[in-house]
């Protein structure tokens, strides 16, 4: 963004687009920006991929029509798909994202260790690479990311993106960034339990755990009630700000968190330890 000396507005007028990757965006902050930080003209360029097919799987544009947090579809040259569990088509309906062709930044194997490799990307569908993250085509035919497959929370034998109840959590006034993960439990299999940052001025007490507990109920079903609503300063990150939900469930419950050398706050992972329930951790 080039200096000027616009006035308080002046930024704004050398800015002409945004560009977004990383973490999967929230509709309720994807409006703010849009409306409030780009006065509700500058397109938002959204942009995913990963560092193992050596760059984007989808991407924005500057000449087609956009909606919150959609992407405009494949990059050139790309044989993306969206499928469902037997790897079959899907539209309008959440499923894994997919890759069917060989691309030229196409990922070989894993260093020293090529079994590995093949069972992580190859092995759910014939011939078909495997992202790892839920993914959706509208009937406009604009395409979304919803997080990590391998995320997903089962509660009562229904399937639940940590996407679904961040989005519910952080369009609280009172919450900046939000993480849903799925816990142990004896009845339901697993239990719902929710991380919230606050902004300045809110107090993490009971009043607004409770709150934030209905505002999910409210929007999602009974079933999905939070058992656990825990307050943090900051939740866990890589440095491109992809929040680590496996780490996050892994501290929480007192297990090993594995490698975390790719965070930008270890911090956050000794946070989630204290928040630590009694009786969760499997260790």
């Amino acid at each position: 963004m080039p200096a000027t000396t616009g006035g308080t507005n002046g930024w704004r007028l050398t800015l002409r687009k945004f560009a977004s990757t990383g973490e999967p965006w929230n509709p309720d902050p994807w409006l703010w920006l849009f409306h409030v930080a780009g006065g509700g003209r500058l397109p938002i360029i959204n942009y995913s991929g990963g560092t193992e097919i050596s760059g984007g799987i989808l991407m924005s544009n500057i000449l087609t029509p956009l909606k919150p947090c959609a992407f405009a579809g494949p990059l050139p040259g790309l044989a993306v798909d969206v499928v469902d569990e037997r790897g079959n088509p899907v539209r309008g309906q959440v499923g894994e994202l997919v890759i069917r062709q060989p691309w030229i930044g196409m990922t070989r194997g894993f260093w020293k260790d090529p079994q590995r490799y093949l069972e992580t990307y190859w092995s759910r569908f014939p011939d078909v690479w495997v992202h790892g993250d839920w993914a959706a085509i509208d009937a406009d035919g604009l395409w979304y990311i919803l997080g990590r497959s391998d995320d997903t929370i089962k509660i009562a034998g229904k399937r639940l993106g940590p996407a679904e109840v961040e989005s519910v959590l952080v369009s609280h006034p009172a919450v900046s960034e939000a993480a849903a993960i799925g816990v142990p439990d004896e009845i339901k299999g697993e239990a719902l339990v929710c991380f919230c940052v606050l902004k300045p001025g809110h107090a993490p007490d009971d009043a607004l755990r409770a709150e934030l507990k209905k505002c999910a109920v409210e929007a999602l079903g009974k079933a999905f009630a939070p058992r656990e609503v825990k307050f943090v300063s900051d939740l866990p990150k890589t440095r491109n700000s992809k929040v680590m939900r496996r780490v996050i469930r892994a501290a929480f419950l007192g297990q090993d968190v594995g490698d975390v050398s790719s965070l930008e706050n270890v911090g956050a992972v000794d946070e989630v330890r204290r928040a630590m329930s009694p009786g969760l951790g499997l260790a």
